[in-house]
């Protein structure tokens, strides 16, 4: 009876954490984000699904204007990747990616990126490319805006900074 009971215990702490790990690294969540998508955690994630307040929300709606001078700049260029998708890379300037102080208060000069497609969000990107899988059938807008560490966009003068391309997927 002994080695019965013993073999259970082994059996439940075993099978829980090899389940445990299975399900982790098969995107199944437990906390509200996707463990097995590493942009969960440093490259493209969009907060749309988090369940933030509205005040969270409206902070990211409210541009961080900068003088001109020494402001930073991006541009873009959207490639067909050889196998499938795009490659997108995005080109700063007076910029640097800043992963690491994702969330955290705006420091001047740094950030990361918000990708969108079509208007709609695709996720945050926190390095020059991002390899989109697919895009949607049609005339498609791609738009890229840098965003301080605390998320809000950055912009000169009123105008977002910002850099987008219109292709036709066919």
């Amino acid at each position: 009876m002994n080695r019965t009971l013993s073999l259970f215990v082994i059996g439940l702490v075993f099978g829980g954490g090899l389940g445990f790990a299975i399900a982790a690294g098969n995107g199944v969540t437990f906390d509200g984000h996707d463990h097995a998508d590493p942009s969960a955690h440093g490259g493209a994630m969009d907060h749309s699904a988090m369940g933030h307040g509205s005040d969270h929300e409206m902070m990211h709606d409210t541009p961080i204007d900068l003088p001109a001078a020494n402001a930073p700049t991006v541009a873009m260029e959207l490639t067909d990747d050889p196998m499938a998708g795009h490659n997108l890379h995005i080109i700063t300037s007076n910029f640097a990616y800043a992963p690491q102080q994702a969330s955290l208060a705006h420091t001047p000069g740094e950030g990361h990126a918000h990708v969108y497609i079509n208007g709609e969000k695709l996720g945050r990107v926190y390095g020059p490319w991002l390899h989109i899988a697919s895009l949607p059938k049609g005339e498609v807008t791609v738009e890229v805006t840098l965003n301080s560490n605390d998320h809000r966009p950055l912009s000169v003068n009123g105008t977002a900074i910002s850099a987008s391309t219109t292709l036709t997927v066919d």
